[in-house]
């Protein structure tokens, strides 16, 4: 669990937490319709990508106006790497601490209606010229928006039926696997697609037999599969990706594609992109959003859930998913290094050097820590400020009114061997020197390497955060 450590790092760089475990499946979501009530400036989510979308559809259910950010702790964090934020926990939360906040779009699901194959017409009516149809109240313990992707078909069948234990034992390997044991026993299914306008003037219809159907806003799924390379996250479009039902050789070709490639073959699958879309889908096929498995009847209407659950036959039901794009509809924390393809809008970047942020200290020459001092945690009468030898993970110079630098890494303590993640604050008074006791720019500090090793003196509080007077390099 490293919990105490992420709340070390935000600490040190003069944040205030609270902390909150999610006891049962679900909790999550509630929480964070909590923390968005309560007007929180931000609210992190330590987990998967499951984990973040619970947060951001509690946030969008309680309209909040705060940003959410993503801690990789996780098997696929799809969003996090796609936003280059480290897998090391501690890292990631220094990430965090220099981070901006960056509009996107979502998704938005729901299944508007229920029917079944008999008395389904062949072809469907347009929409009403600018009209919409009256939708019933949409339950808050459902996962209705999503960031990534919405899939329906295989990937959601190796969803549901993934080992959780294998999941946690292997990681994203757990993926591939499922996808050999699902894939035998999958057969393709009818897909009628109908896409609108913003005024509900249909522009576009498809019928055919798939083997999968992506609704996406991210182009990652699963970490590695490149399902649409030209979306962006604020685009303000939806994706959708359906892989065709061509033939044995074709779909062969396609699983191959999928597995070794880890993208779908271009060639046999058809693409529409826009800001509204109804997928009509038989009720028997699984769905996951952004890569949890969700139920088809947890986003009916309550009139039409007891309809499907009481069915003996869900393949003679045809369930109508509606999708509309949600532009600029919250804000996420993204580190401000990101200088990747995910966004069309490029975020505004400050021409500052760490050196200019936090100048040199001038202060008068100053001893090194005491040798004597360096591992003890005890105050020595003669000497105020306890030293600490500091195993180096990472460092960061976070924007902001206070010029700091933060340094994390791991404390060893002599008398019990226990391994304690400390952060280093580093500030204007700060003296910074070199192995030979001489004053040096504390823009030297962003350039350790993981496994150095520094000596820092200075106060500890309760959070783990050294409040250093002086800081030297001894490697």
């Amino acid at each position: 669990m490293h919990v105490p450590e992420i709340v070390t790092v935000l600490a040190a760089a003069g944040w205030k937490t609270e902390v909150a475990l999610k006891e049962y499946g679900g909790e999550t979501l509630q929480l964070a319709q909590k923390a968005a009530k309560e007007k929180y400036d931000l609210v992190i989510g330590y987990g998967g990508d499951g984990t973040l979308n619970a947060l951001l559809n509690g946030t969008m259910y309680a309209q909040g106006k705060g940003v959410i950010a993503d801690i990789p702790g996780g098997t696929f964090n799809v969003w996090a790497k796609a936003i280059e934020m480290p897998e090391d926990p501690v890292k990631a939360a220094l990430a965090l601490v220099d981070s901006e906040p960056r509009s996107l779009d979502l998704g938005h699901l729901e299944a508007t209606g229920l029917t079944s194959i008999n008395d389904a017409r062949n072809a469907r009516q347009p929409a009403s010229k600018g009209k919409k149809s009256k939708k019933s109240k949409e339950s808050t313990n459902t996962r209705h928006y999503f960031l990534l992707n919405v899939g329906i078909g295989l990937d959601a069948s190796m969803m549901a039926h993934m080992s959780k234990p294998l999941k946690y034992r292997v990681g994203p390997l757990a993926f591939d696997l499922a996808a050999a044991k699902e894939l035998p026993s999958q057969r393709p299914f009818p897909v009628e697609l109908q896409q609108t306008d913003d005024n509900g003037h249909v522009i576009d219809r498809w019928r055919g037999d798939v083997w999968e159907a992506y609704v996406s806003k991210v182009p990652l799924f699963a970490g590695a599969i490149n399902i649409e390379p030209g979306s962006r996250a604020d685009d303000g479009l939806l994706y959708v990706t359906l892989i065709t039902a061509n033939g044995p050789l074709k779909t062969i070709g396609q699983a191959v594609s999928l597995l070794t490639q880890h993208q779908p073959d271009r060639k046999i699958t058809t693409y529409f992109h826009g800001t509204h879309f109804s997928l009509r889908i038989p009720a028997s096929i699984d769905i996951q959003v952004d890569g949890s498995a969700v139920k088809p009847e947890d986003l009916l209407p309550k009139a039409e859930q007891s309809t499907l659950q009481q069915s003996n036959d869900p393949e003679q039901l045809l369930v109508d998913y509606h999708f509309d794009a949600r532009p600029k509809a919250l804000h996420v924390a993204v580190p401000r290094t990101y200088a990747g393809p995910l966004f069309e809008k490029t975020a505004q970047k400050e021409d500052t050097s760490p050196q200019e942020q936090l100048p040199l200290a001038k202060q008068q020459p100053a001893k090194a820590p005491q040798p004597t001092q360096p591992q003890s945690e005890e105050k020595n009468p003669a000497q105020q400020n306890p030293a600490y030898n500091i195993e180096v993970i990472g460092s960061i110079a976070p924007q902001g009114k206070q010029p700091t630098i933060i340094v994390a890494g791991k404390f060893k303590k002599q008398d019990t061997d226990e391994v304690q993640v400390l952060a280093v604050r580093v500030n204007k008074r700060t003296q910074v020197l070199n192995q030979a006791g001489e004053h040096v720019s504390p823009a030297t500090l962003l350039a350790l390497q993981e496994g150095q090793t520094i000596l820092a003196e200075g106060e500890k509080t309760k959070r783990g955060v050294i409040k250093a007077t002086c800081v030297k390099l001894a490697d």
